[in-house]
């Protein structure tokens, strides 16, 4: 009973947070409202026992791809005048797209109302006594642990080559020399005067 109460209401919340993401005025609250839609998403998967996925939900989403959202729409001066314009324009486009994901949501509904796949074999048949976490553990560090550190690797080149395609050298710019402030000595990082009263201090 607790389950299906639990499940309605994080259900209606994550409806209604979705309805105000893209009907709110304010992009600084549509992030806001979804963040809450988020966060209600994550209870659905704890409730149907997908634990990896709901703190993956909460630590990605919310945690990094959300809250940077908001820093980048409240940093950013929107101008609201032109945000309903660019609406406006492109309404036809958006009602279309509405139309062709409803009419693939009445699909999806319709073929599992049917029946689902039957599958052959599994790609990795666990335990069902052993938790979500533990099984998702398992298969990444022992099965799929070469494609774990190639996934791994293709996300630091592509950091990497992010900071190098965004470094720009500027001339004239002060650039910091990091060994010369290792190997500075205290003498000559501090330099102590006696000021006289009532006297400037010649610098």
């Amino acid at each position: 009973m607790i389950q299906a109460i639990a499940f309605y209401l994080f259900a209606g919340i994550v409806v209604l947070s979705a309805a105000m993401t893209i009907s709110a005025r304010n992009p600084v609250h549509s992030v806001l409202w979804l963040i809450l839609a988020f966060f209600n998403a994550a209870g659905l998967m704890v409730l149907a026992g997908a634990e990896f996925i709901a703190m993956l939900l909460v630590i990605v989403y919310v945690g990094a791809v959300a809250v940077l959202f908001l820093f980048v729409v409240m940093m950013l001066d929107i101008d609201f005048t032109e945000l309903r314009a660019g609406f406006v324009r492109y309404l036809p486009l958006g009602l279309i797209l509405a139309i062709a994901l409803a009419t693939e949501l009445i699909i999806g509904v319709g073929a599992w109302s049917a029946g689902g796949i039957e599958l052959s074999t599994r790609i990795a048949p666990i335990d069902a006594a052993v938790p979500n976490i533990e099984a998702v553990g398992r298969l990444l560090y022992t099965r799929y642990l070469f494609v774990f550190e190639a996934a791994g690797l293709v996300l630091l080149v592509a950091m990497v080559g992010a900071i190098v395609l965004t470094h720009r050298e500027r001339a004239g710019a002060f650039r910091q020399n990091v060994s010369a402030q290792i190997n500075r000595r205290s003498k000559d990082a501090i330099r102590k005067i006696d000021a006289p009263i009532g006297q400037g201090v010649e610098l």
